[in-house]
């Protein structure tokens, strides 16, 4: 299997990568370090064309179906959370549903997103929670994005992050994840579990829980 020379890992900057699936648009990287399965820079479509994907969206916050998705991540959150507790959406699209969610909990929510709410003064907050609901896999930079957001956590905060994960190779080559254009970093189990290590070894020590299919949790321990 080649080995791609001069290709840094966007997660964990590591360099031993290799092939892990080809298709008729992109090829995906493996980093042999982290786990992460991404696509080339050179090959992720324009932030236009990505923000023109996004908008043929229609994710309403009264729409009981999209809700119910998002109450994978919304309920062992809101479980975990202290009462009036702040939290960041971040990448919360055009129609801020989530954020909605935790609001109507009682907490106070901020947001954010590069292409319908870009308020930046908001990355410069602490908060008691992150939220990133199908967020993870559109970051093109997830090792420096997912740690300034590990920065903004208080002690005992918790990041949430819904995103689907790698299984293995041959569920890969049929998986509708990567048909989308805007995906360009998959996350698998292995993944997380370097990541909460990387944090740990840091820093705080991070603690992370496995919640169903594709929802992680991961506190910062005081």
């Amino acid at each position: 299997m080649p080995r791609y020379e001069y290709q840094n890992c966007p997660l964990c900057r590591g360099t031993d990568i290799v092939t892990y699936h080809s298709d008729k648009m992109r090829d995906y990287l493996n980093c042999t370090a982290c786990d992460l399965v991404f696509v080339p820079r050179a090959q992720h479509i324009s932030p236009r064309a990505e923000k023109a994907y996004y908008d043929l969206h229609d994710n309403q916050p009264d729409d009981p179906g999209y809700r119910r998705f998002l109450d994978r991540l919304f309920t062992p959150l809101n479980q975990r959370l202290t009462p009036n507790a702040q939290g960041l959406d971040f990448g919360c699209g055009p129609g801020p549903t989530l954020s909605k969610m935790f609001a109507e909990a009682g907490h106070e929510m901020a947001l954010y997103d590069p292409h319908y709410a870009e308020d930046k003064s908001v990355l410069s907050a602490s908060y008691d929670f992150i939220t990133l609901s199908e967020v993870a896999e559109h970051l093109a930079e997830p090792g420096p994005e997912l740690d300034r957001l590990w920065r903004l956590l208080r002690p005992a905060g918790w990041l949430g992050i819904m995103t689907k994960r790698v299984r293995d190779r041959a569920a890969f080559r049929t998986w509708h994840y990567i048909t989308d254009p805007t995906h360009v970093a998959y996350f698998s189990e292995a993944t997380f579990h370097w990541l909460a290590g990387h944090w740990s070894a840091n820093g705080a020590l991070a603690r992370l829980e496995i919640i169903g299919a594709d929802v992680v949790l991961i506190q910062k321990e005081i």
